[in-house]
């Protein structure tokens, strides 16, 4: 009788401080054939050291833990191991935050809620060497940003790359000022349907997909800050 090869399954441990989310993500990596959980462990559970004993192909890690800095986190692994893959796991991940996770050696980043054969693929995708972005970023403006992070251009180059207008500068400000169209149309002499139009540009180049995204990049890009025109000037 002829056996059965043994199939060699993808070890993953998951870091996450959430308990339900840490068991409910490793139920379902255990149902895959390929993938098995090594260990699930909060950040307090002492991971760092657990995951060198443990050696995983792929390390979950939740972007927001509470007591440690996940970048950090990421940048220990890899400095102590590079064979090991990091997949960073957001709801709502900002540009600055992937920026700065690729640049520490992540490979991946995956939102909690999507769906079930997104998670698995990119677990798989990350084993097999691939560097993978949310779908939602996915042959977008921003996924051309990070490919230039990986070479090494700089963040200032990063966001010049962008091209944002001085009325989209303008407009994002207002946006993150809480402003709705109809007053930033106001302040800007604009209709709100040009308003809204200028939203739309800016959504589509950043590959973002709110009002709230777009807040939280001014609030959060140093960059945006330094350049950002003020809205009293005067406009064409």
């Amino acid at each position: 009788m002829k056996a059965t090869k043994k199939i060699k399954k993808i070890s993953v441990v998951i870091i996450e401080d959430n308990r339900l989310l840490r068991e409910g993500i490793t139920s379902l990596i255990n149902e895959q054939a390929d993938l098995k959980v090594s260990g699930a462990f909060s950040e307090r559970e002492n991971a760092l050291v657990k995951i060198f004993e443990l050696k995983p192909d792929i390390v979950l890690i939740d972007l927001g833990l509470r007591s440690q800095n996940s970048l950090r986190v990421v940048k220990s692994i890899k400095q102590r191991s590079d064979e090991i893959k990091i997949i960073v796991m957001d709801l709502m991940p900002i540009e600055n935050d992937i920026l700065d996770f690729v640049k520490a050696g992540a490979s991946g980043f995956i939102l909690k809620d999507a769906k079930v054969n997104e998670f698995i693929k990119t677990i798989n995708s990350v084993a097999a060497g691939e560097k993978v972005l949310p779908t939602h970023m996915t042959g977008s403006l921003f996924n051309q940003i990070i490919d230039r992070a990986v070479n090494g251009t700089t963040t200032s180059d990063l966001e010049q790359a962008v091209k944002m207008t001085k009325r989209e500068r303008q407009v994002i400000e207002l946006i993150a000022d809480g402003l709705a169209n109809k007053e930033i149309g106001k302040l800007l002499h604009l209709s709100p349907f040009t308003v809204k139009s200028h939203v739309h540009n800016i959504l589509e180049k950043m590959a973002l997909h709110s009002r709230v995204q777009i807040a939280t990049y001014a609030h959060t890009s140093k960059e945006f800050k330094e350049t950002n025109p003020k809205t009293s000037e005067s406009n064409s």
